[in-house]
């Protein structure tokens, strides 16, 4: 998921932020501001078209400094094509969403970040299709694992944008050097490590933070995704979030139990913070925080947990804190998982033709990512234009075709399932409940076909 851009997120940051930077003010500047027409070269824009007081409407989750940034993005496309882009974030996207397109005011277009609603919109007739040329910037610029994901009852609708690398676990190199740990290959190196951290007994190997208001239990369905796809492999994966075999099958199973050999383990967790029950309550802003001041060693979360480290933290392989990606169960694996946002389209015009094939773009994709905490799949994206060294590996690694990407699991599956029982199941599962019990109770909870 990708918090406050997917319907796991009530933070204020946008899922794939890794810092919040500041923009600067232009008043009383001479500079050209970063994105401008006449900082830009209109030649790459020609392809589009012009156009005289066109206006395109946007509406999407995308909110605060991450708005700010994504509506820069594209000044020298609006500049050059003549085409206004209104844009619209909402911390109730999801419902008004439904309530403007059934009321028959939708916008032009709408960035959304999860497929499963993408998928509902497509099926209740509210998107047009893409056009062609966006559907061939896809084919060109992207996997066809993202494809797929905007792709509904074989039409193709929306192209992917931007996206977030999930399954990292969070540390401090200064603590793992001087206690003379080794990051870990494998699941079970990751699990000797804990068992070792335990043993010494000067801090607990994991610190977590489920707590997320209406959405709290979403941090704990992320780490059952991971476990799943590195266990079982991705076509178990694919199979459990199309209900192709049951959310109680004994593979889905065996990766809450792997999970819960930390999370339920009162010599594991939770560092800094209180006991088993209390990574219900801390929350998923907090979760990490222990990592720094030493009193737990490894935190799970996205890359967007960069924003929620102290200010003037340094992230860094030999900073204050840096991530590795959770381990498979052989070395070298490259299975992870992420989320994303879709570009989709309510009505059709040829500027919201132009739009959409910018926002499919590498000239998106690059001017984006160079004003920071951001990261693409798109292929023609230049890593080198990130402003981490975290996103500019989560990039190559989005990038490689030796990665097996999936994308987060909730967000995939039906709203009372994603958004709902397993959420609420992962709860009840750190309170207290056996495996068997929550696995059970989200399978019955599982819309009728």
């Amino acid at each position: 998921m990708h918090i406050a851009r997917s319907r796991k997120a009530v933070l204020p940051l946008a899922a794939l932020s890794a810092m919040a930077l500041t923009l600067s003010a232009c008043g009383g500047n001479t500079e050209e501001p970063s994105g401008s027409a006449a900082a830009a070269d209109c030649s790459a824009y020609e392809s589009y078209g012009t156009f005289d007081g066109a206006e395109v409407s946007v509406y999407s989750t995308i909110t605060d400094i991450e708005q700010d940034k994504l509506e820069q993005s594209w000044v020298a496309f609006e500049e050059c094509t003549g085409i206004d882009v209104v844009y619209e974030g909402s911390n109730e996207f999801e419902t008004q969403l439904q309530v403007r397109a059934q009321a028959g005011n939708p916008p032009d277009v709408a960035i959304i970040p999860q497929p499963g609603l993408l998928a509902a919109q497509a099926r209740a007739g509210n998107l047009k299709p893409a056009p062609q040329e966006v559907s061939d910037l896809v084919d060109e610029n992207w996997s066809a694992d993202w494809k797929a994901y905007g792709t509904i009852d074989g039409t193709f609708y929306a192209a992917p944008m931007l996206a977030s690398v999930k399954g990292y676990v969070w540390y401090s190199p200064s603590a793992f050097k001087d206690k003379g740990w080794e990051v870990p290959q494998t699941w079970d190196e990751m699990m000797t490590l804990t068992k070792t951290i335990a043993d010494e007994g000067t801090m607990k190997p994991w610190c977590a933070g489920f707590e997320s208001g209406d959405a709290t239990g979403w941090a704990g369905t992320d780490w059952i995704e991971d476990a799943l796809l590195r266990q079982a492999g991705p076509d178990v994966y694919d199979q459990w979030v199309n209900h192709e075999i049951p959310f109680n099958d004994p593979q889905v199973a065996d990766a809450f139990d792997a999970v819960g050999d930390i999370l339920k383990n009162e010599d594991y967790v939770n560092g800094g913070i209180g006991d088993v029950r209390s990574i219900i309550s801390t929350s998923v802003n907090d979760g990490g925080l222990p990592v720094i001041d030493g009193s737990c060693a490894m935190h799970h979360q996205a890359t967007f947990q960069a924003a929620n480290w102290p200010e003037g933290t340094n992230v860094a392989e030999d900073g204050d804190v840096w991530a590795f990606i959770t381990p498979g169960q052989e070395a070298g694996a490259s299975a992870i998982t992420g989320g994303g946002e879709f570009v989709a389209a309510y009505t059709e015009s040829e500027e919201v033709s132009a739009y959409l094939q910018f926002m499919a773009s590498p000239e998106f994709a690059n001017k984006r990512v160079e004003q920071g905490a951001a990261i693409s799949a798109n292929k023609g994206l230049d890593p080198a234009l990130a402003t981490s060294d975290l996103d500019r590996q989560s990039i190559e690694l989005l990038q490689s075709e030796d990665t097996t990407f999936r994308f987060d699991g909730s967000d995939l599956m039906p709203g009372a399932v994603g958004a709902n029982s397993f959420w609420s199941g992962v709860v009840e599962w750190i309170n207290g409940k056996s495996t068997k019990e929550v696995v059970d109770s989200i399978e019955a909870s599982w819309p009728a076909d």
